[in-house]
């Protein structure tokens, strides 16, 4: 239930959401004067929010930076998220990726470089899926097609959101015998990293993050990305909206 209503919730803050709001409204109650700037509150905000470089600066702003390899100890298990996958693409002899696939990618050049001995992916099913695939089962097929001893991936694949990843994957590594008091390696998505991190604090599990899968671009200062609007930014302004408002309702029900 929680799940669904966090969906429900993020949906009627996004930014499209509220715009269409305004000018539906604006446009029935045309008629009267403060129809019209209803109208013209929904064109401002469709333009600050297509605009790319604001996007970009406010994504920028968000995302921790980046780690390289070559700074990184060694972890007995790095630990990565899933949702990246697209299950509504149903095949057996491949793994689909939507953008994010640097979750899978990056962990692959973390192991083979020595850096984690270890993987353990975590993910389900996420929301109404149409096979009957599990992402993390997924993510470790690619993996050892990609050359990974199927015996070094640990899965979980019963987790629905943040919390439960981390809560379920405490428990995976209890029963595999992990000493839970070392530092694991967490790798997820740059925009979500801190509320992945708050919810592996708050289950008790110590880790170090490797942030991946970066939205934003380094500051250029174009004519089109100063002016251009571009549909994509409003794509942005959705996922950290969509973050914002996960990361308040984590807060409040107490999950981080």
């Amino acid at each position: 239930m929680f799940f669904y209503l966090s969906q429900f919730l993020s949906f009627l803050a996004m930014p499209l959401t509220i715009i269409l709001i305004l000018l539906i409204a604006g446009f029935w109650l045309r008629k009267k004067k403060y129809g019209k700037k209803l109208m013209l509150g929904g064109i401002i905000l469709i333009l600050f929010f297509s605009n790319q470089f604001l996007a970009n600066l406010a994504m920028q702003t968000w995302e921790p930076d980046f780690k390289a390899f070559d700074s990184l100890p060694e972890y007995e298990v790095g630990i990565v998220l899933t949702g990246v996958t697209n299950l509504n693409k149903t095949a057996s002899d491949r793994t689909f990726f939507n953008k994010g696939a640097d979750r899978a990618t990056h962990t692959v050049q973390l192991y083979k470089l020595g850096k984690i001995k270890k993987i353990l992916i975590t993910g389900g099913q996420g929301l109404d899926p149409s096979n009957s695939n599990t992402e993390a089962e997924l993510l470790r097929d690619f993996m050892v097609m990609t050359g990974v001893p199927n015996e070094d991936i640990l899965v979980e694949n019963k987790a629905k959101n943040t919390r439960e990843n981390a809560a379920f994957s405490k428990d995976i590594l209890t029963q595999n015998g992990f000493n839970l008091d070392q530092r694991f390696l967490l790798i997820t998505s740059a925009f979500h990293m801190y509320r992945s991190k708050g919810c592996f604090d708050k289950v008790g599990l110590q880790t170090d993050t490797f942030p991946v899968d970066y939205y934003s671009e380094d500051i250029r200062f174009s004519i089109p990305q100063l002016l251009q609007p571009e549909p994509y930014s409003i794509f942005m302004w959705h996922r950290l909206f969509k973050e914002w408002i996960g990361i308040t309702v984590y807060w409040v029900v107490g999950y981080i």
